[in-house]
């Protein structure tokens, strides 16, 4: 399974949300890095229109969202269960970095569900709640100020699930019309020709000049309108002389 439909595997938990405009601002985060599965333990006010602005046009999220009595619930069906934390527990399972857990996440939702669940915004998941996880894991941050909005913890998990998923890959961009080699040497012929007119090199000594201009033209990798800007500026400026 590639990684997109992965991604369609991927459940986002938020246990006890206390304010709505957090549960927006993570269905927004979601949104951005392609999760769609929102699930909500007891959110203390749910529907709301504070979650919907905090949305930014995410609404679909919230509208798919499931509301459910307990973590069990929430958890019901998947293969991994990943606790957001910012420290370790005694006696809890391992704690990894987000970034090795979604690759974990990833792996895992090969072969069924899986969850990511965060707790409170004021003193996070209970010990409990971790203790129910087969995962711990951390967003590895300032230890003089390790405060993170639920929202952003959403966001930083979600980007990793992304990369996870899909690889370390810019978008698809239209493909430049480079010049060709007959582009750019007609370009060094004119190059050199309209030096020599000024008196900026001697033809019958360039040293190194020459050379070095097309070590530079060739790392520009120039694009043919770009090859005709340059000698329309050329012919601009330096217009040939007349026989």
């Amino acid at each position: 399974m590639s990684g997109e439909p992965r991604l369609a595997r991927v459940r986002i938990v938020l246990s006890h949300t206390t304010h709505p405009g957090n549960i927006g601002a993570a269905a927004r985060a979601m949104k951005t890095m392609g999760l769609a599965r929102l699930i909500l333990v007891n959110p203390r006010r749910f529907p709301d229109p504070q979650a919907d602005a905090l949305s930014s046009n995410a609404l679909d999220v919230l509208a798919a969202a499931l509301v459910v009595p307990s973590l069990a619930a929430a958890l019901d069906g998947v293969v991994l269960a990943v606790a957001a934390v910012g420290h370790s527990y005694v006696v809890a399972p391992d704690l990894v970095t987000c970034r090795q857990a979604a690759v974990r996440v990833i792996e895992d939702a090969g072969g069924g569900d899986v969850a990511i669940v965060f707790g409170t915004e004021a003193s996070g998941l209970t010990t409990d709640e971790v203790r129910a996880c087969g995962l711990l894991a951390h967003i590895p941050s300032n230890p003089v100020y390790s405060s993170l909005n639920l929202a952003q913890a959403v966001q930083i998990f979600a980007y990793e699930l992304r990369l996870a998923a899909v690889g370390d890959v810019p978008p698809d961009a239209e493909r430049p019309d480079l010049a060709t080699h007959e582009d750019i040497e007609r370009l060094h012929v004119h190059l050199e020709q309209a030096l020599a007119a000024v008196g900026f090199f001697d033809p019958a000594n360039p040293k190194r000049l020459l050379p070095r201009l097309r070590r530079m033209i060739a790392r520009a990798r120039l694009e043919r309108e770009e090859v005709r800007i340059l000698r329309g500026l050329l012919r601009t400026a330096i217009p040939p002389r007349k026989s």
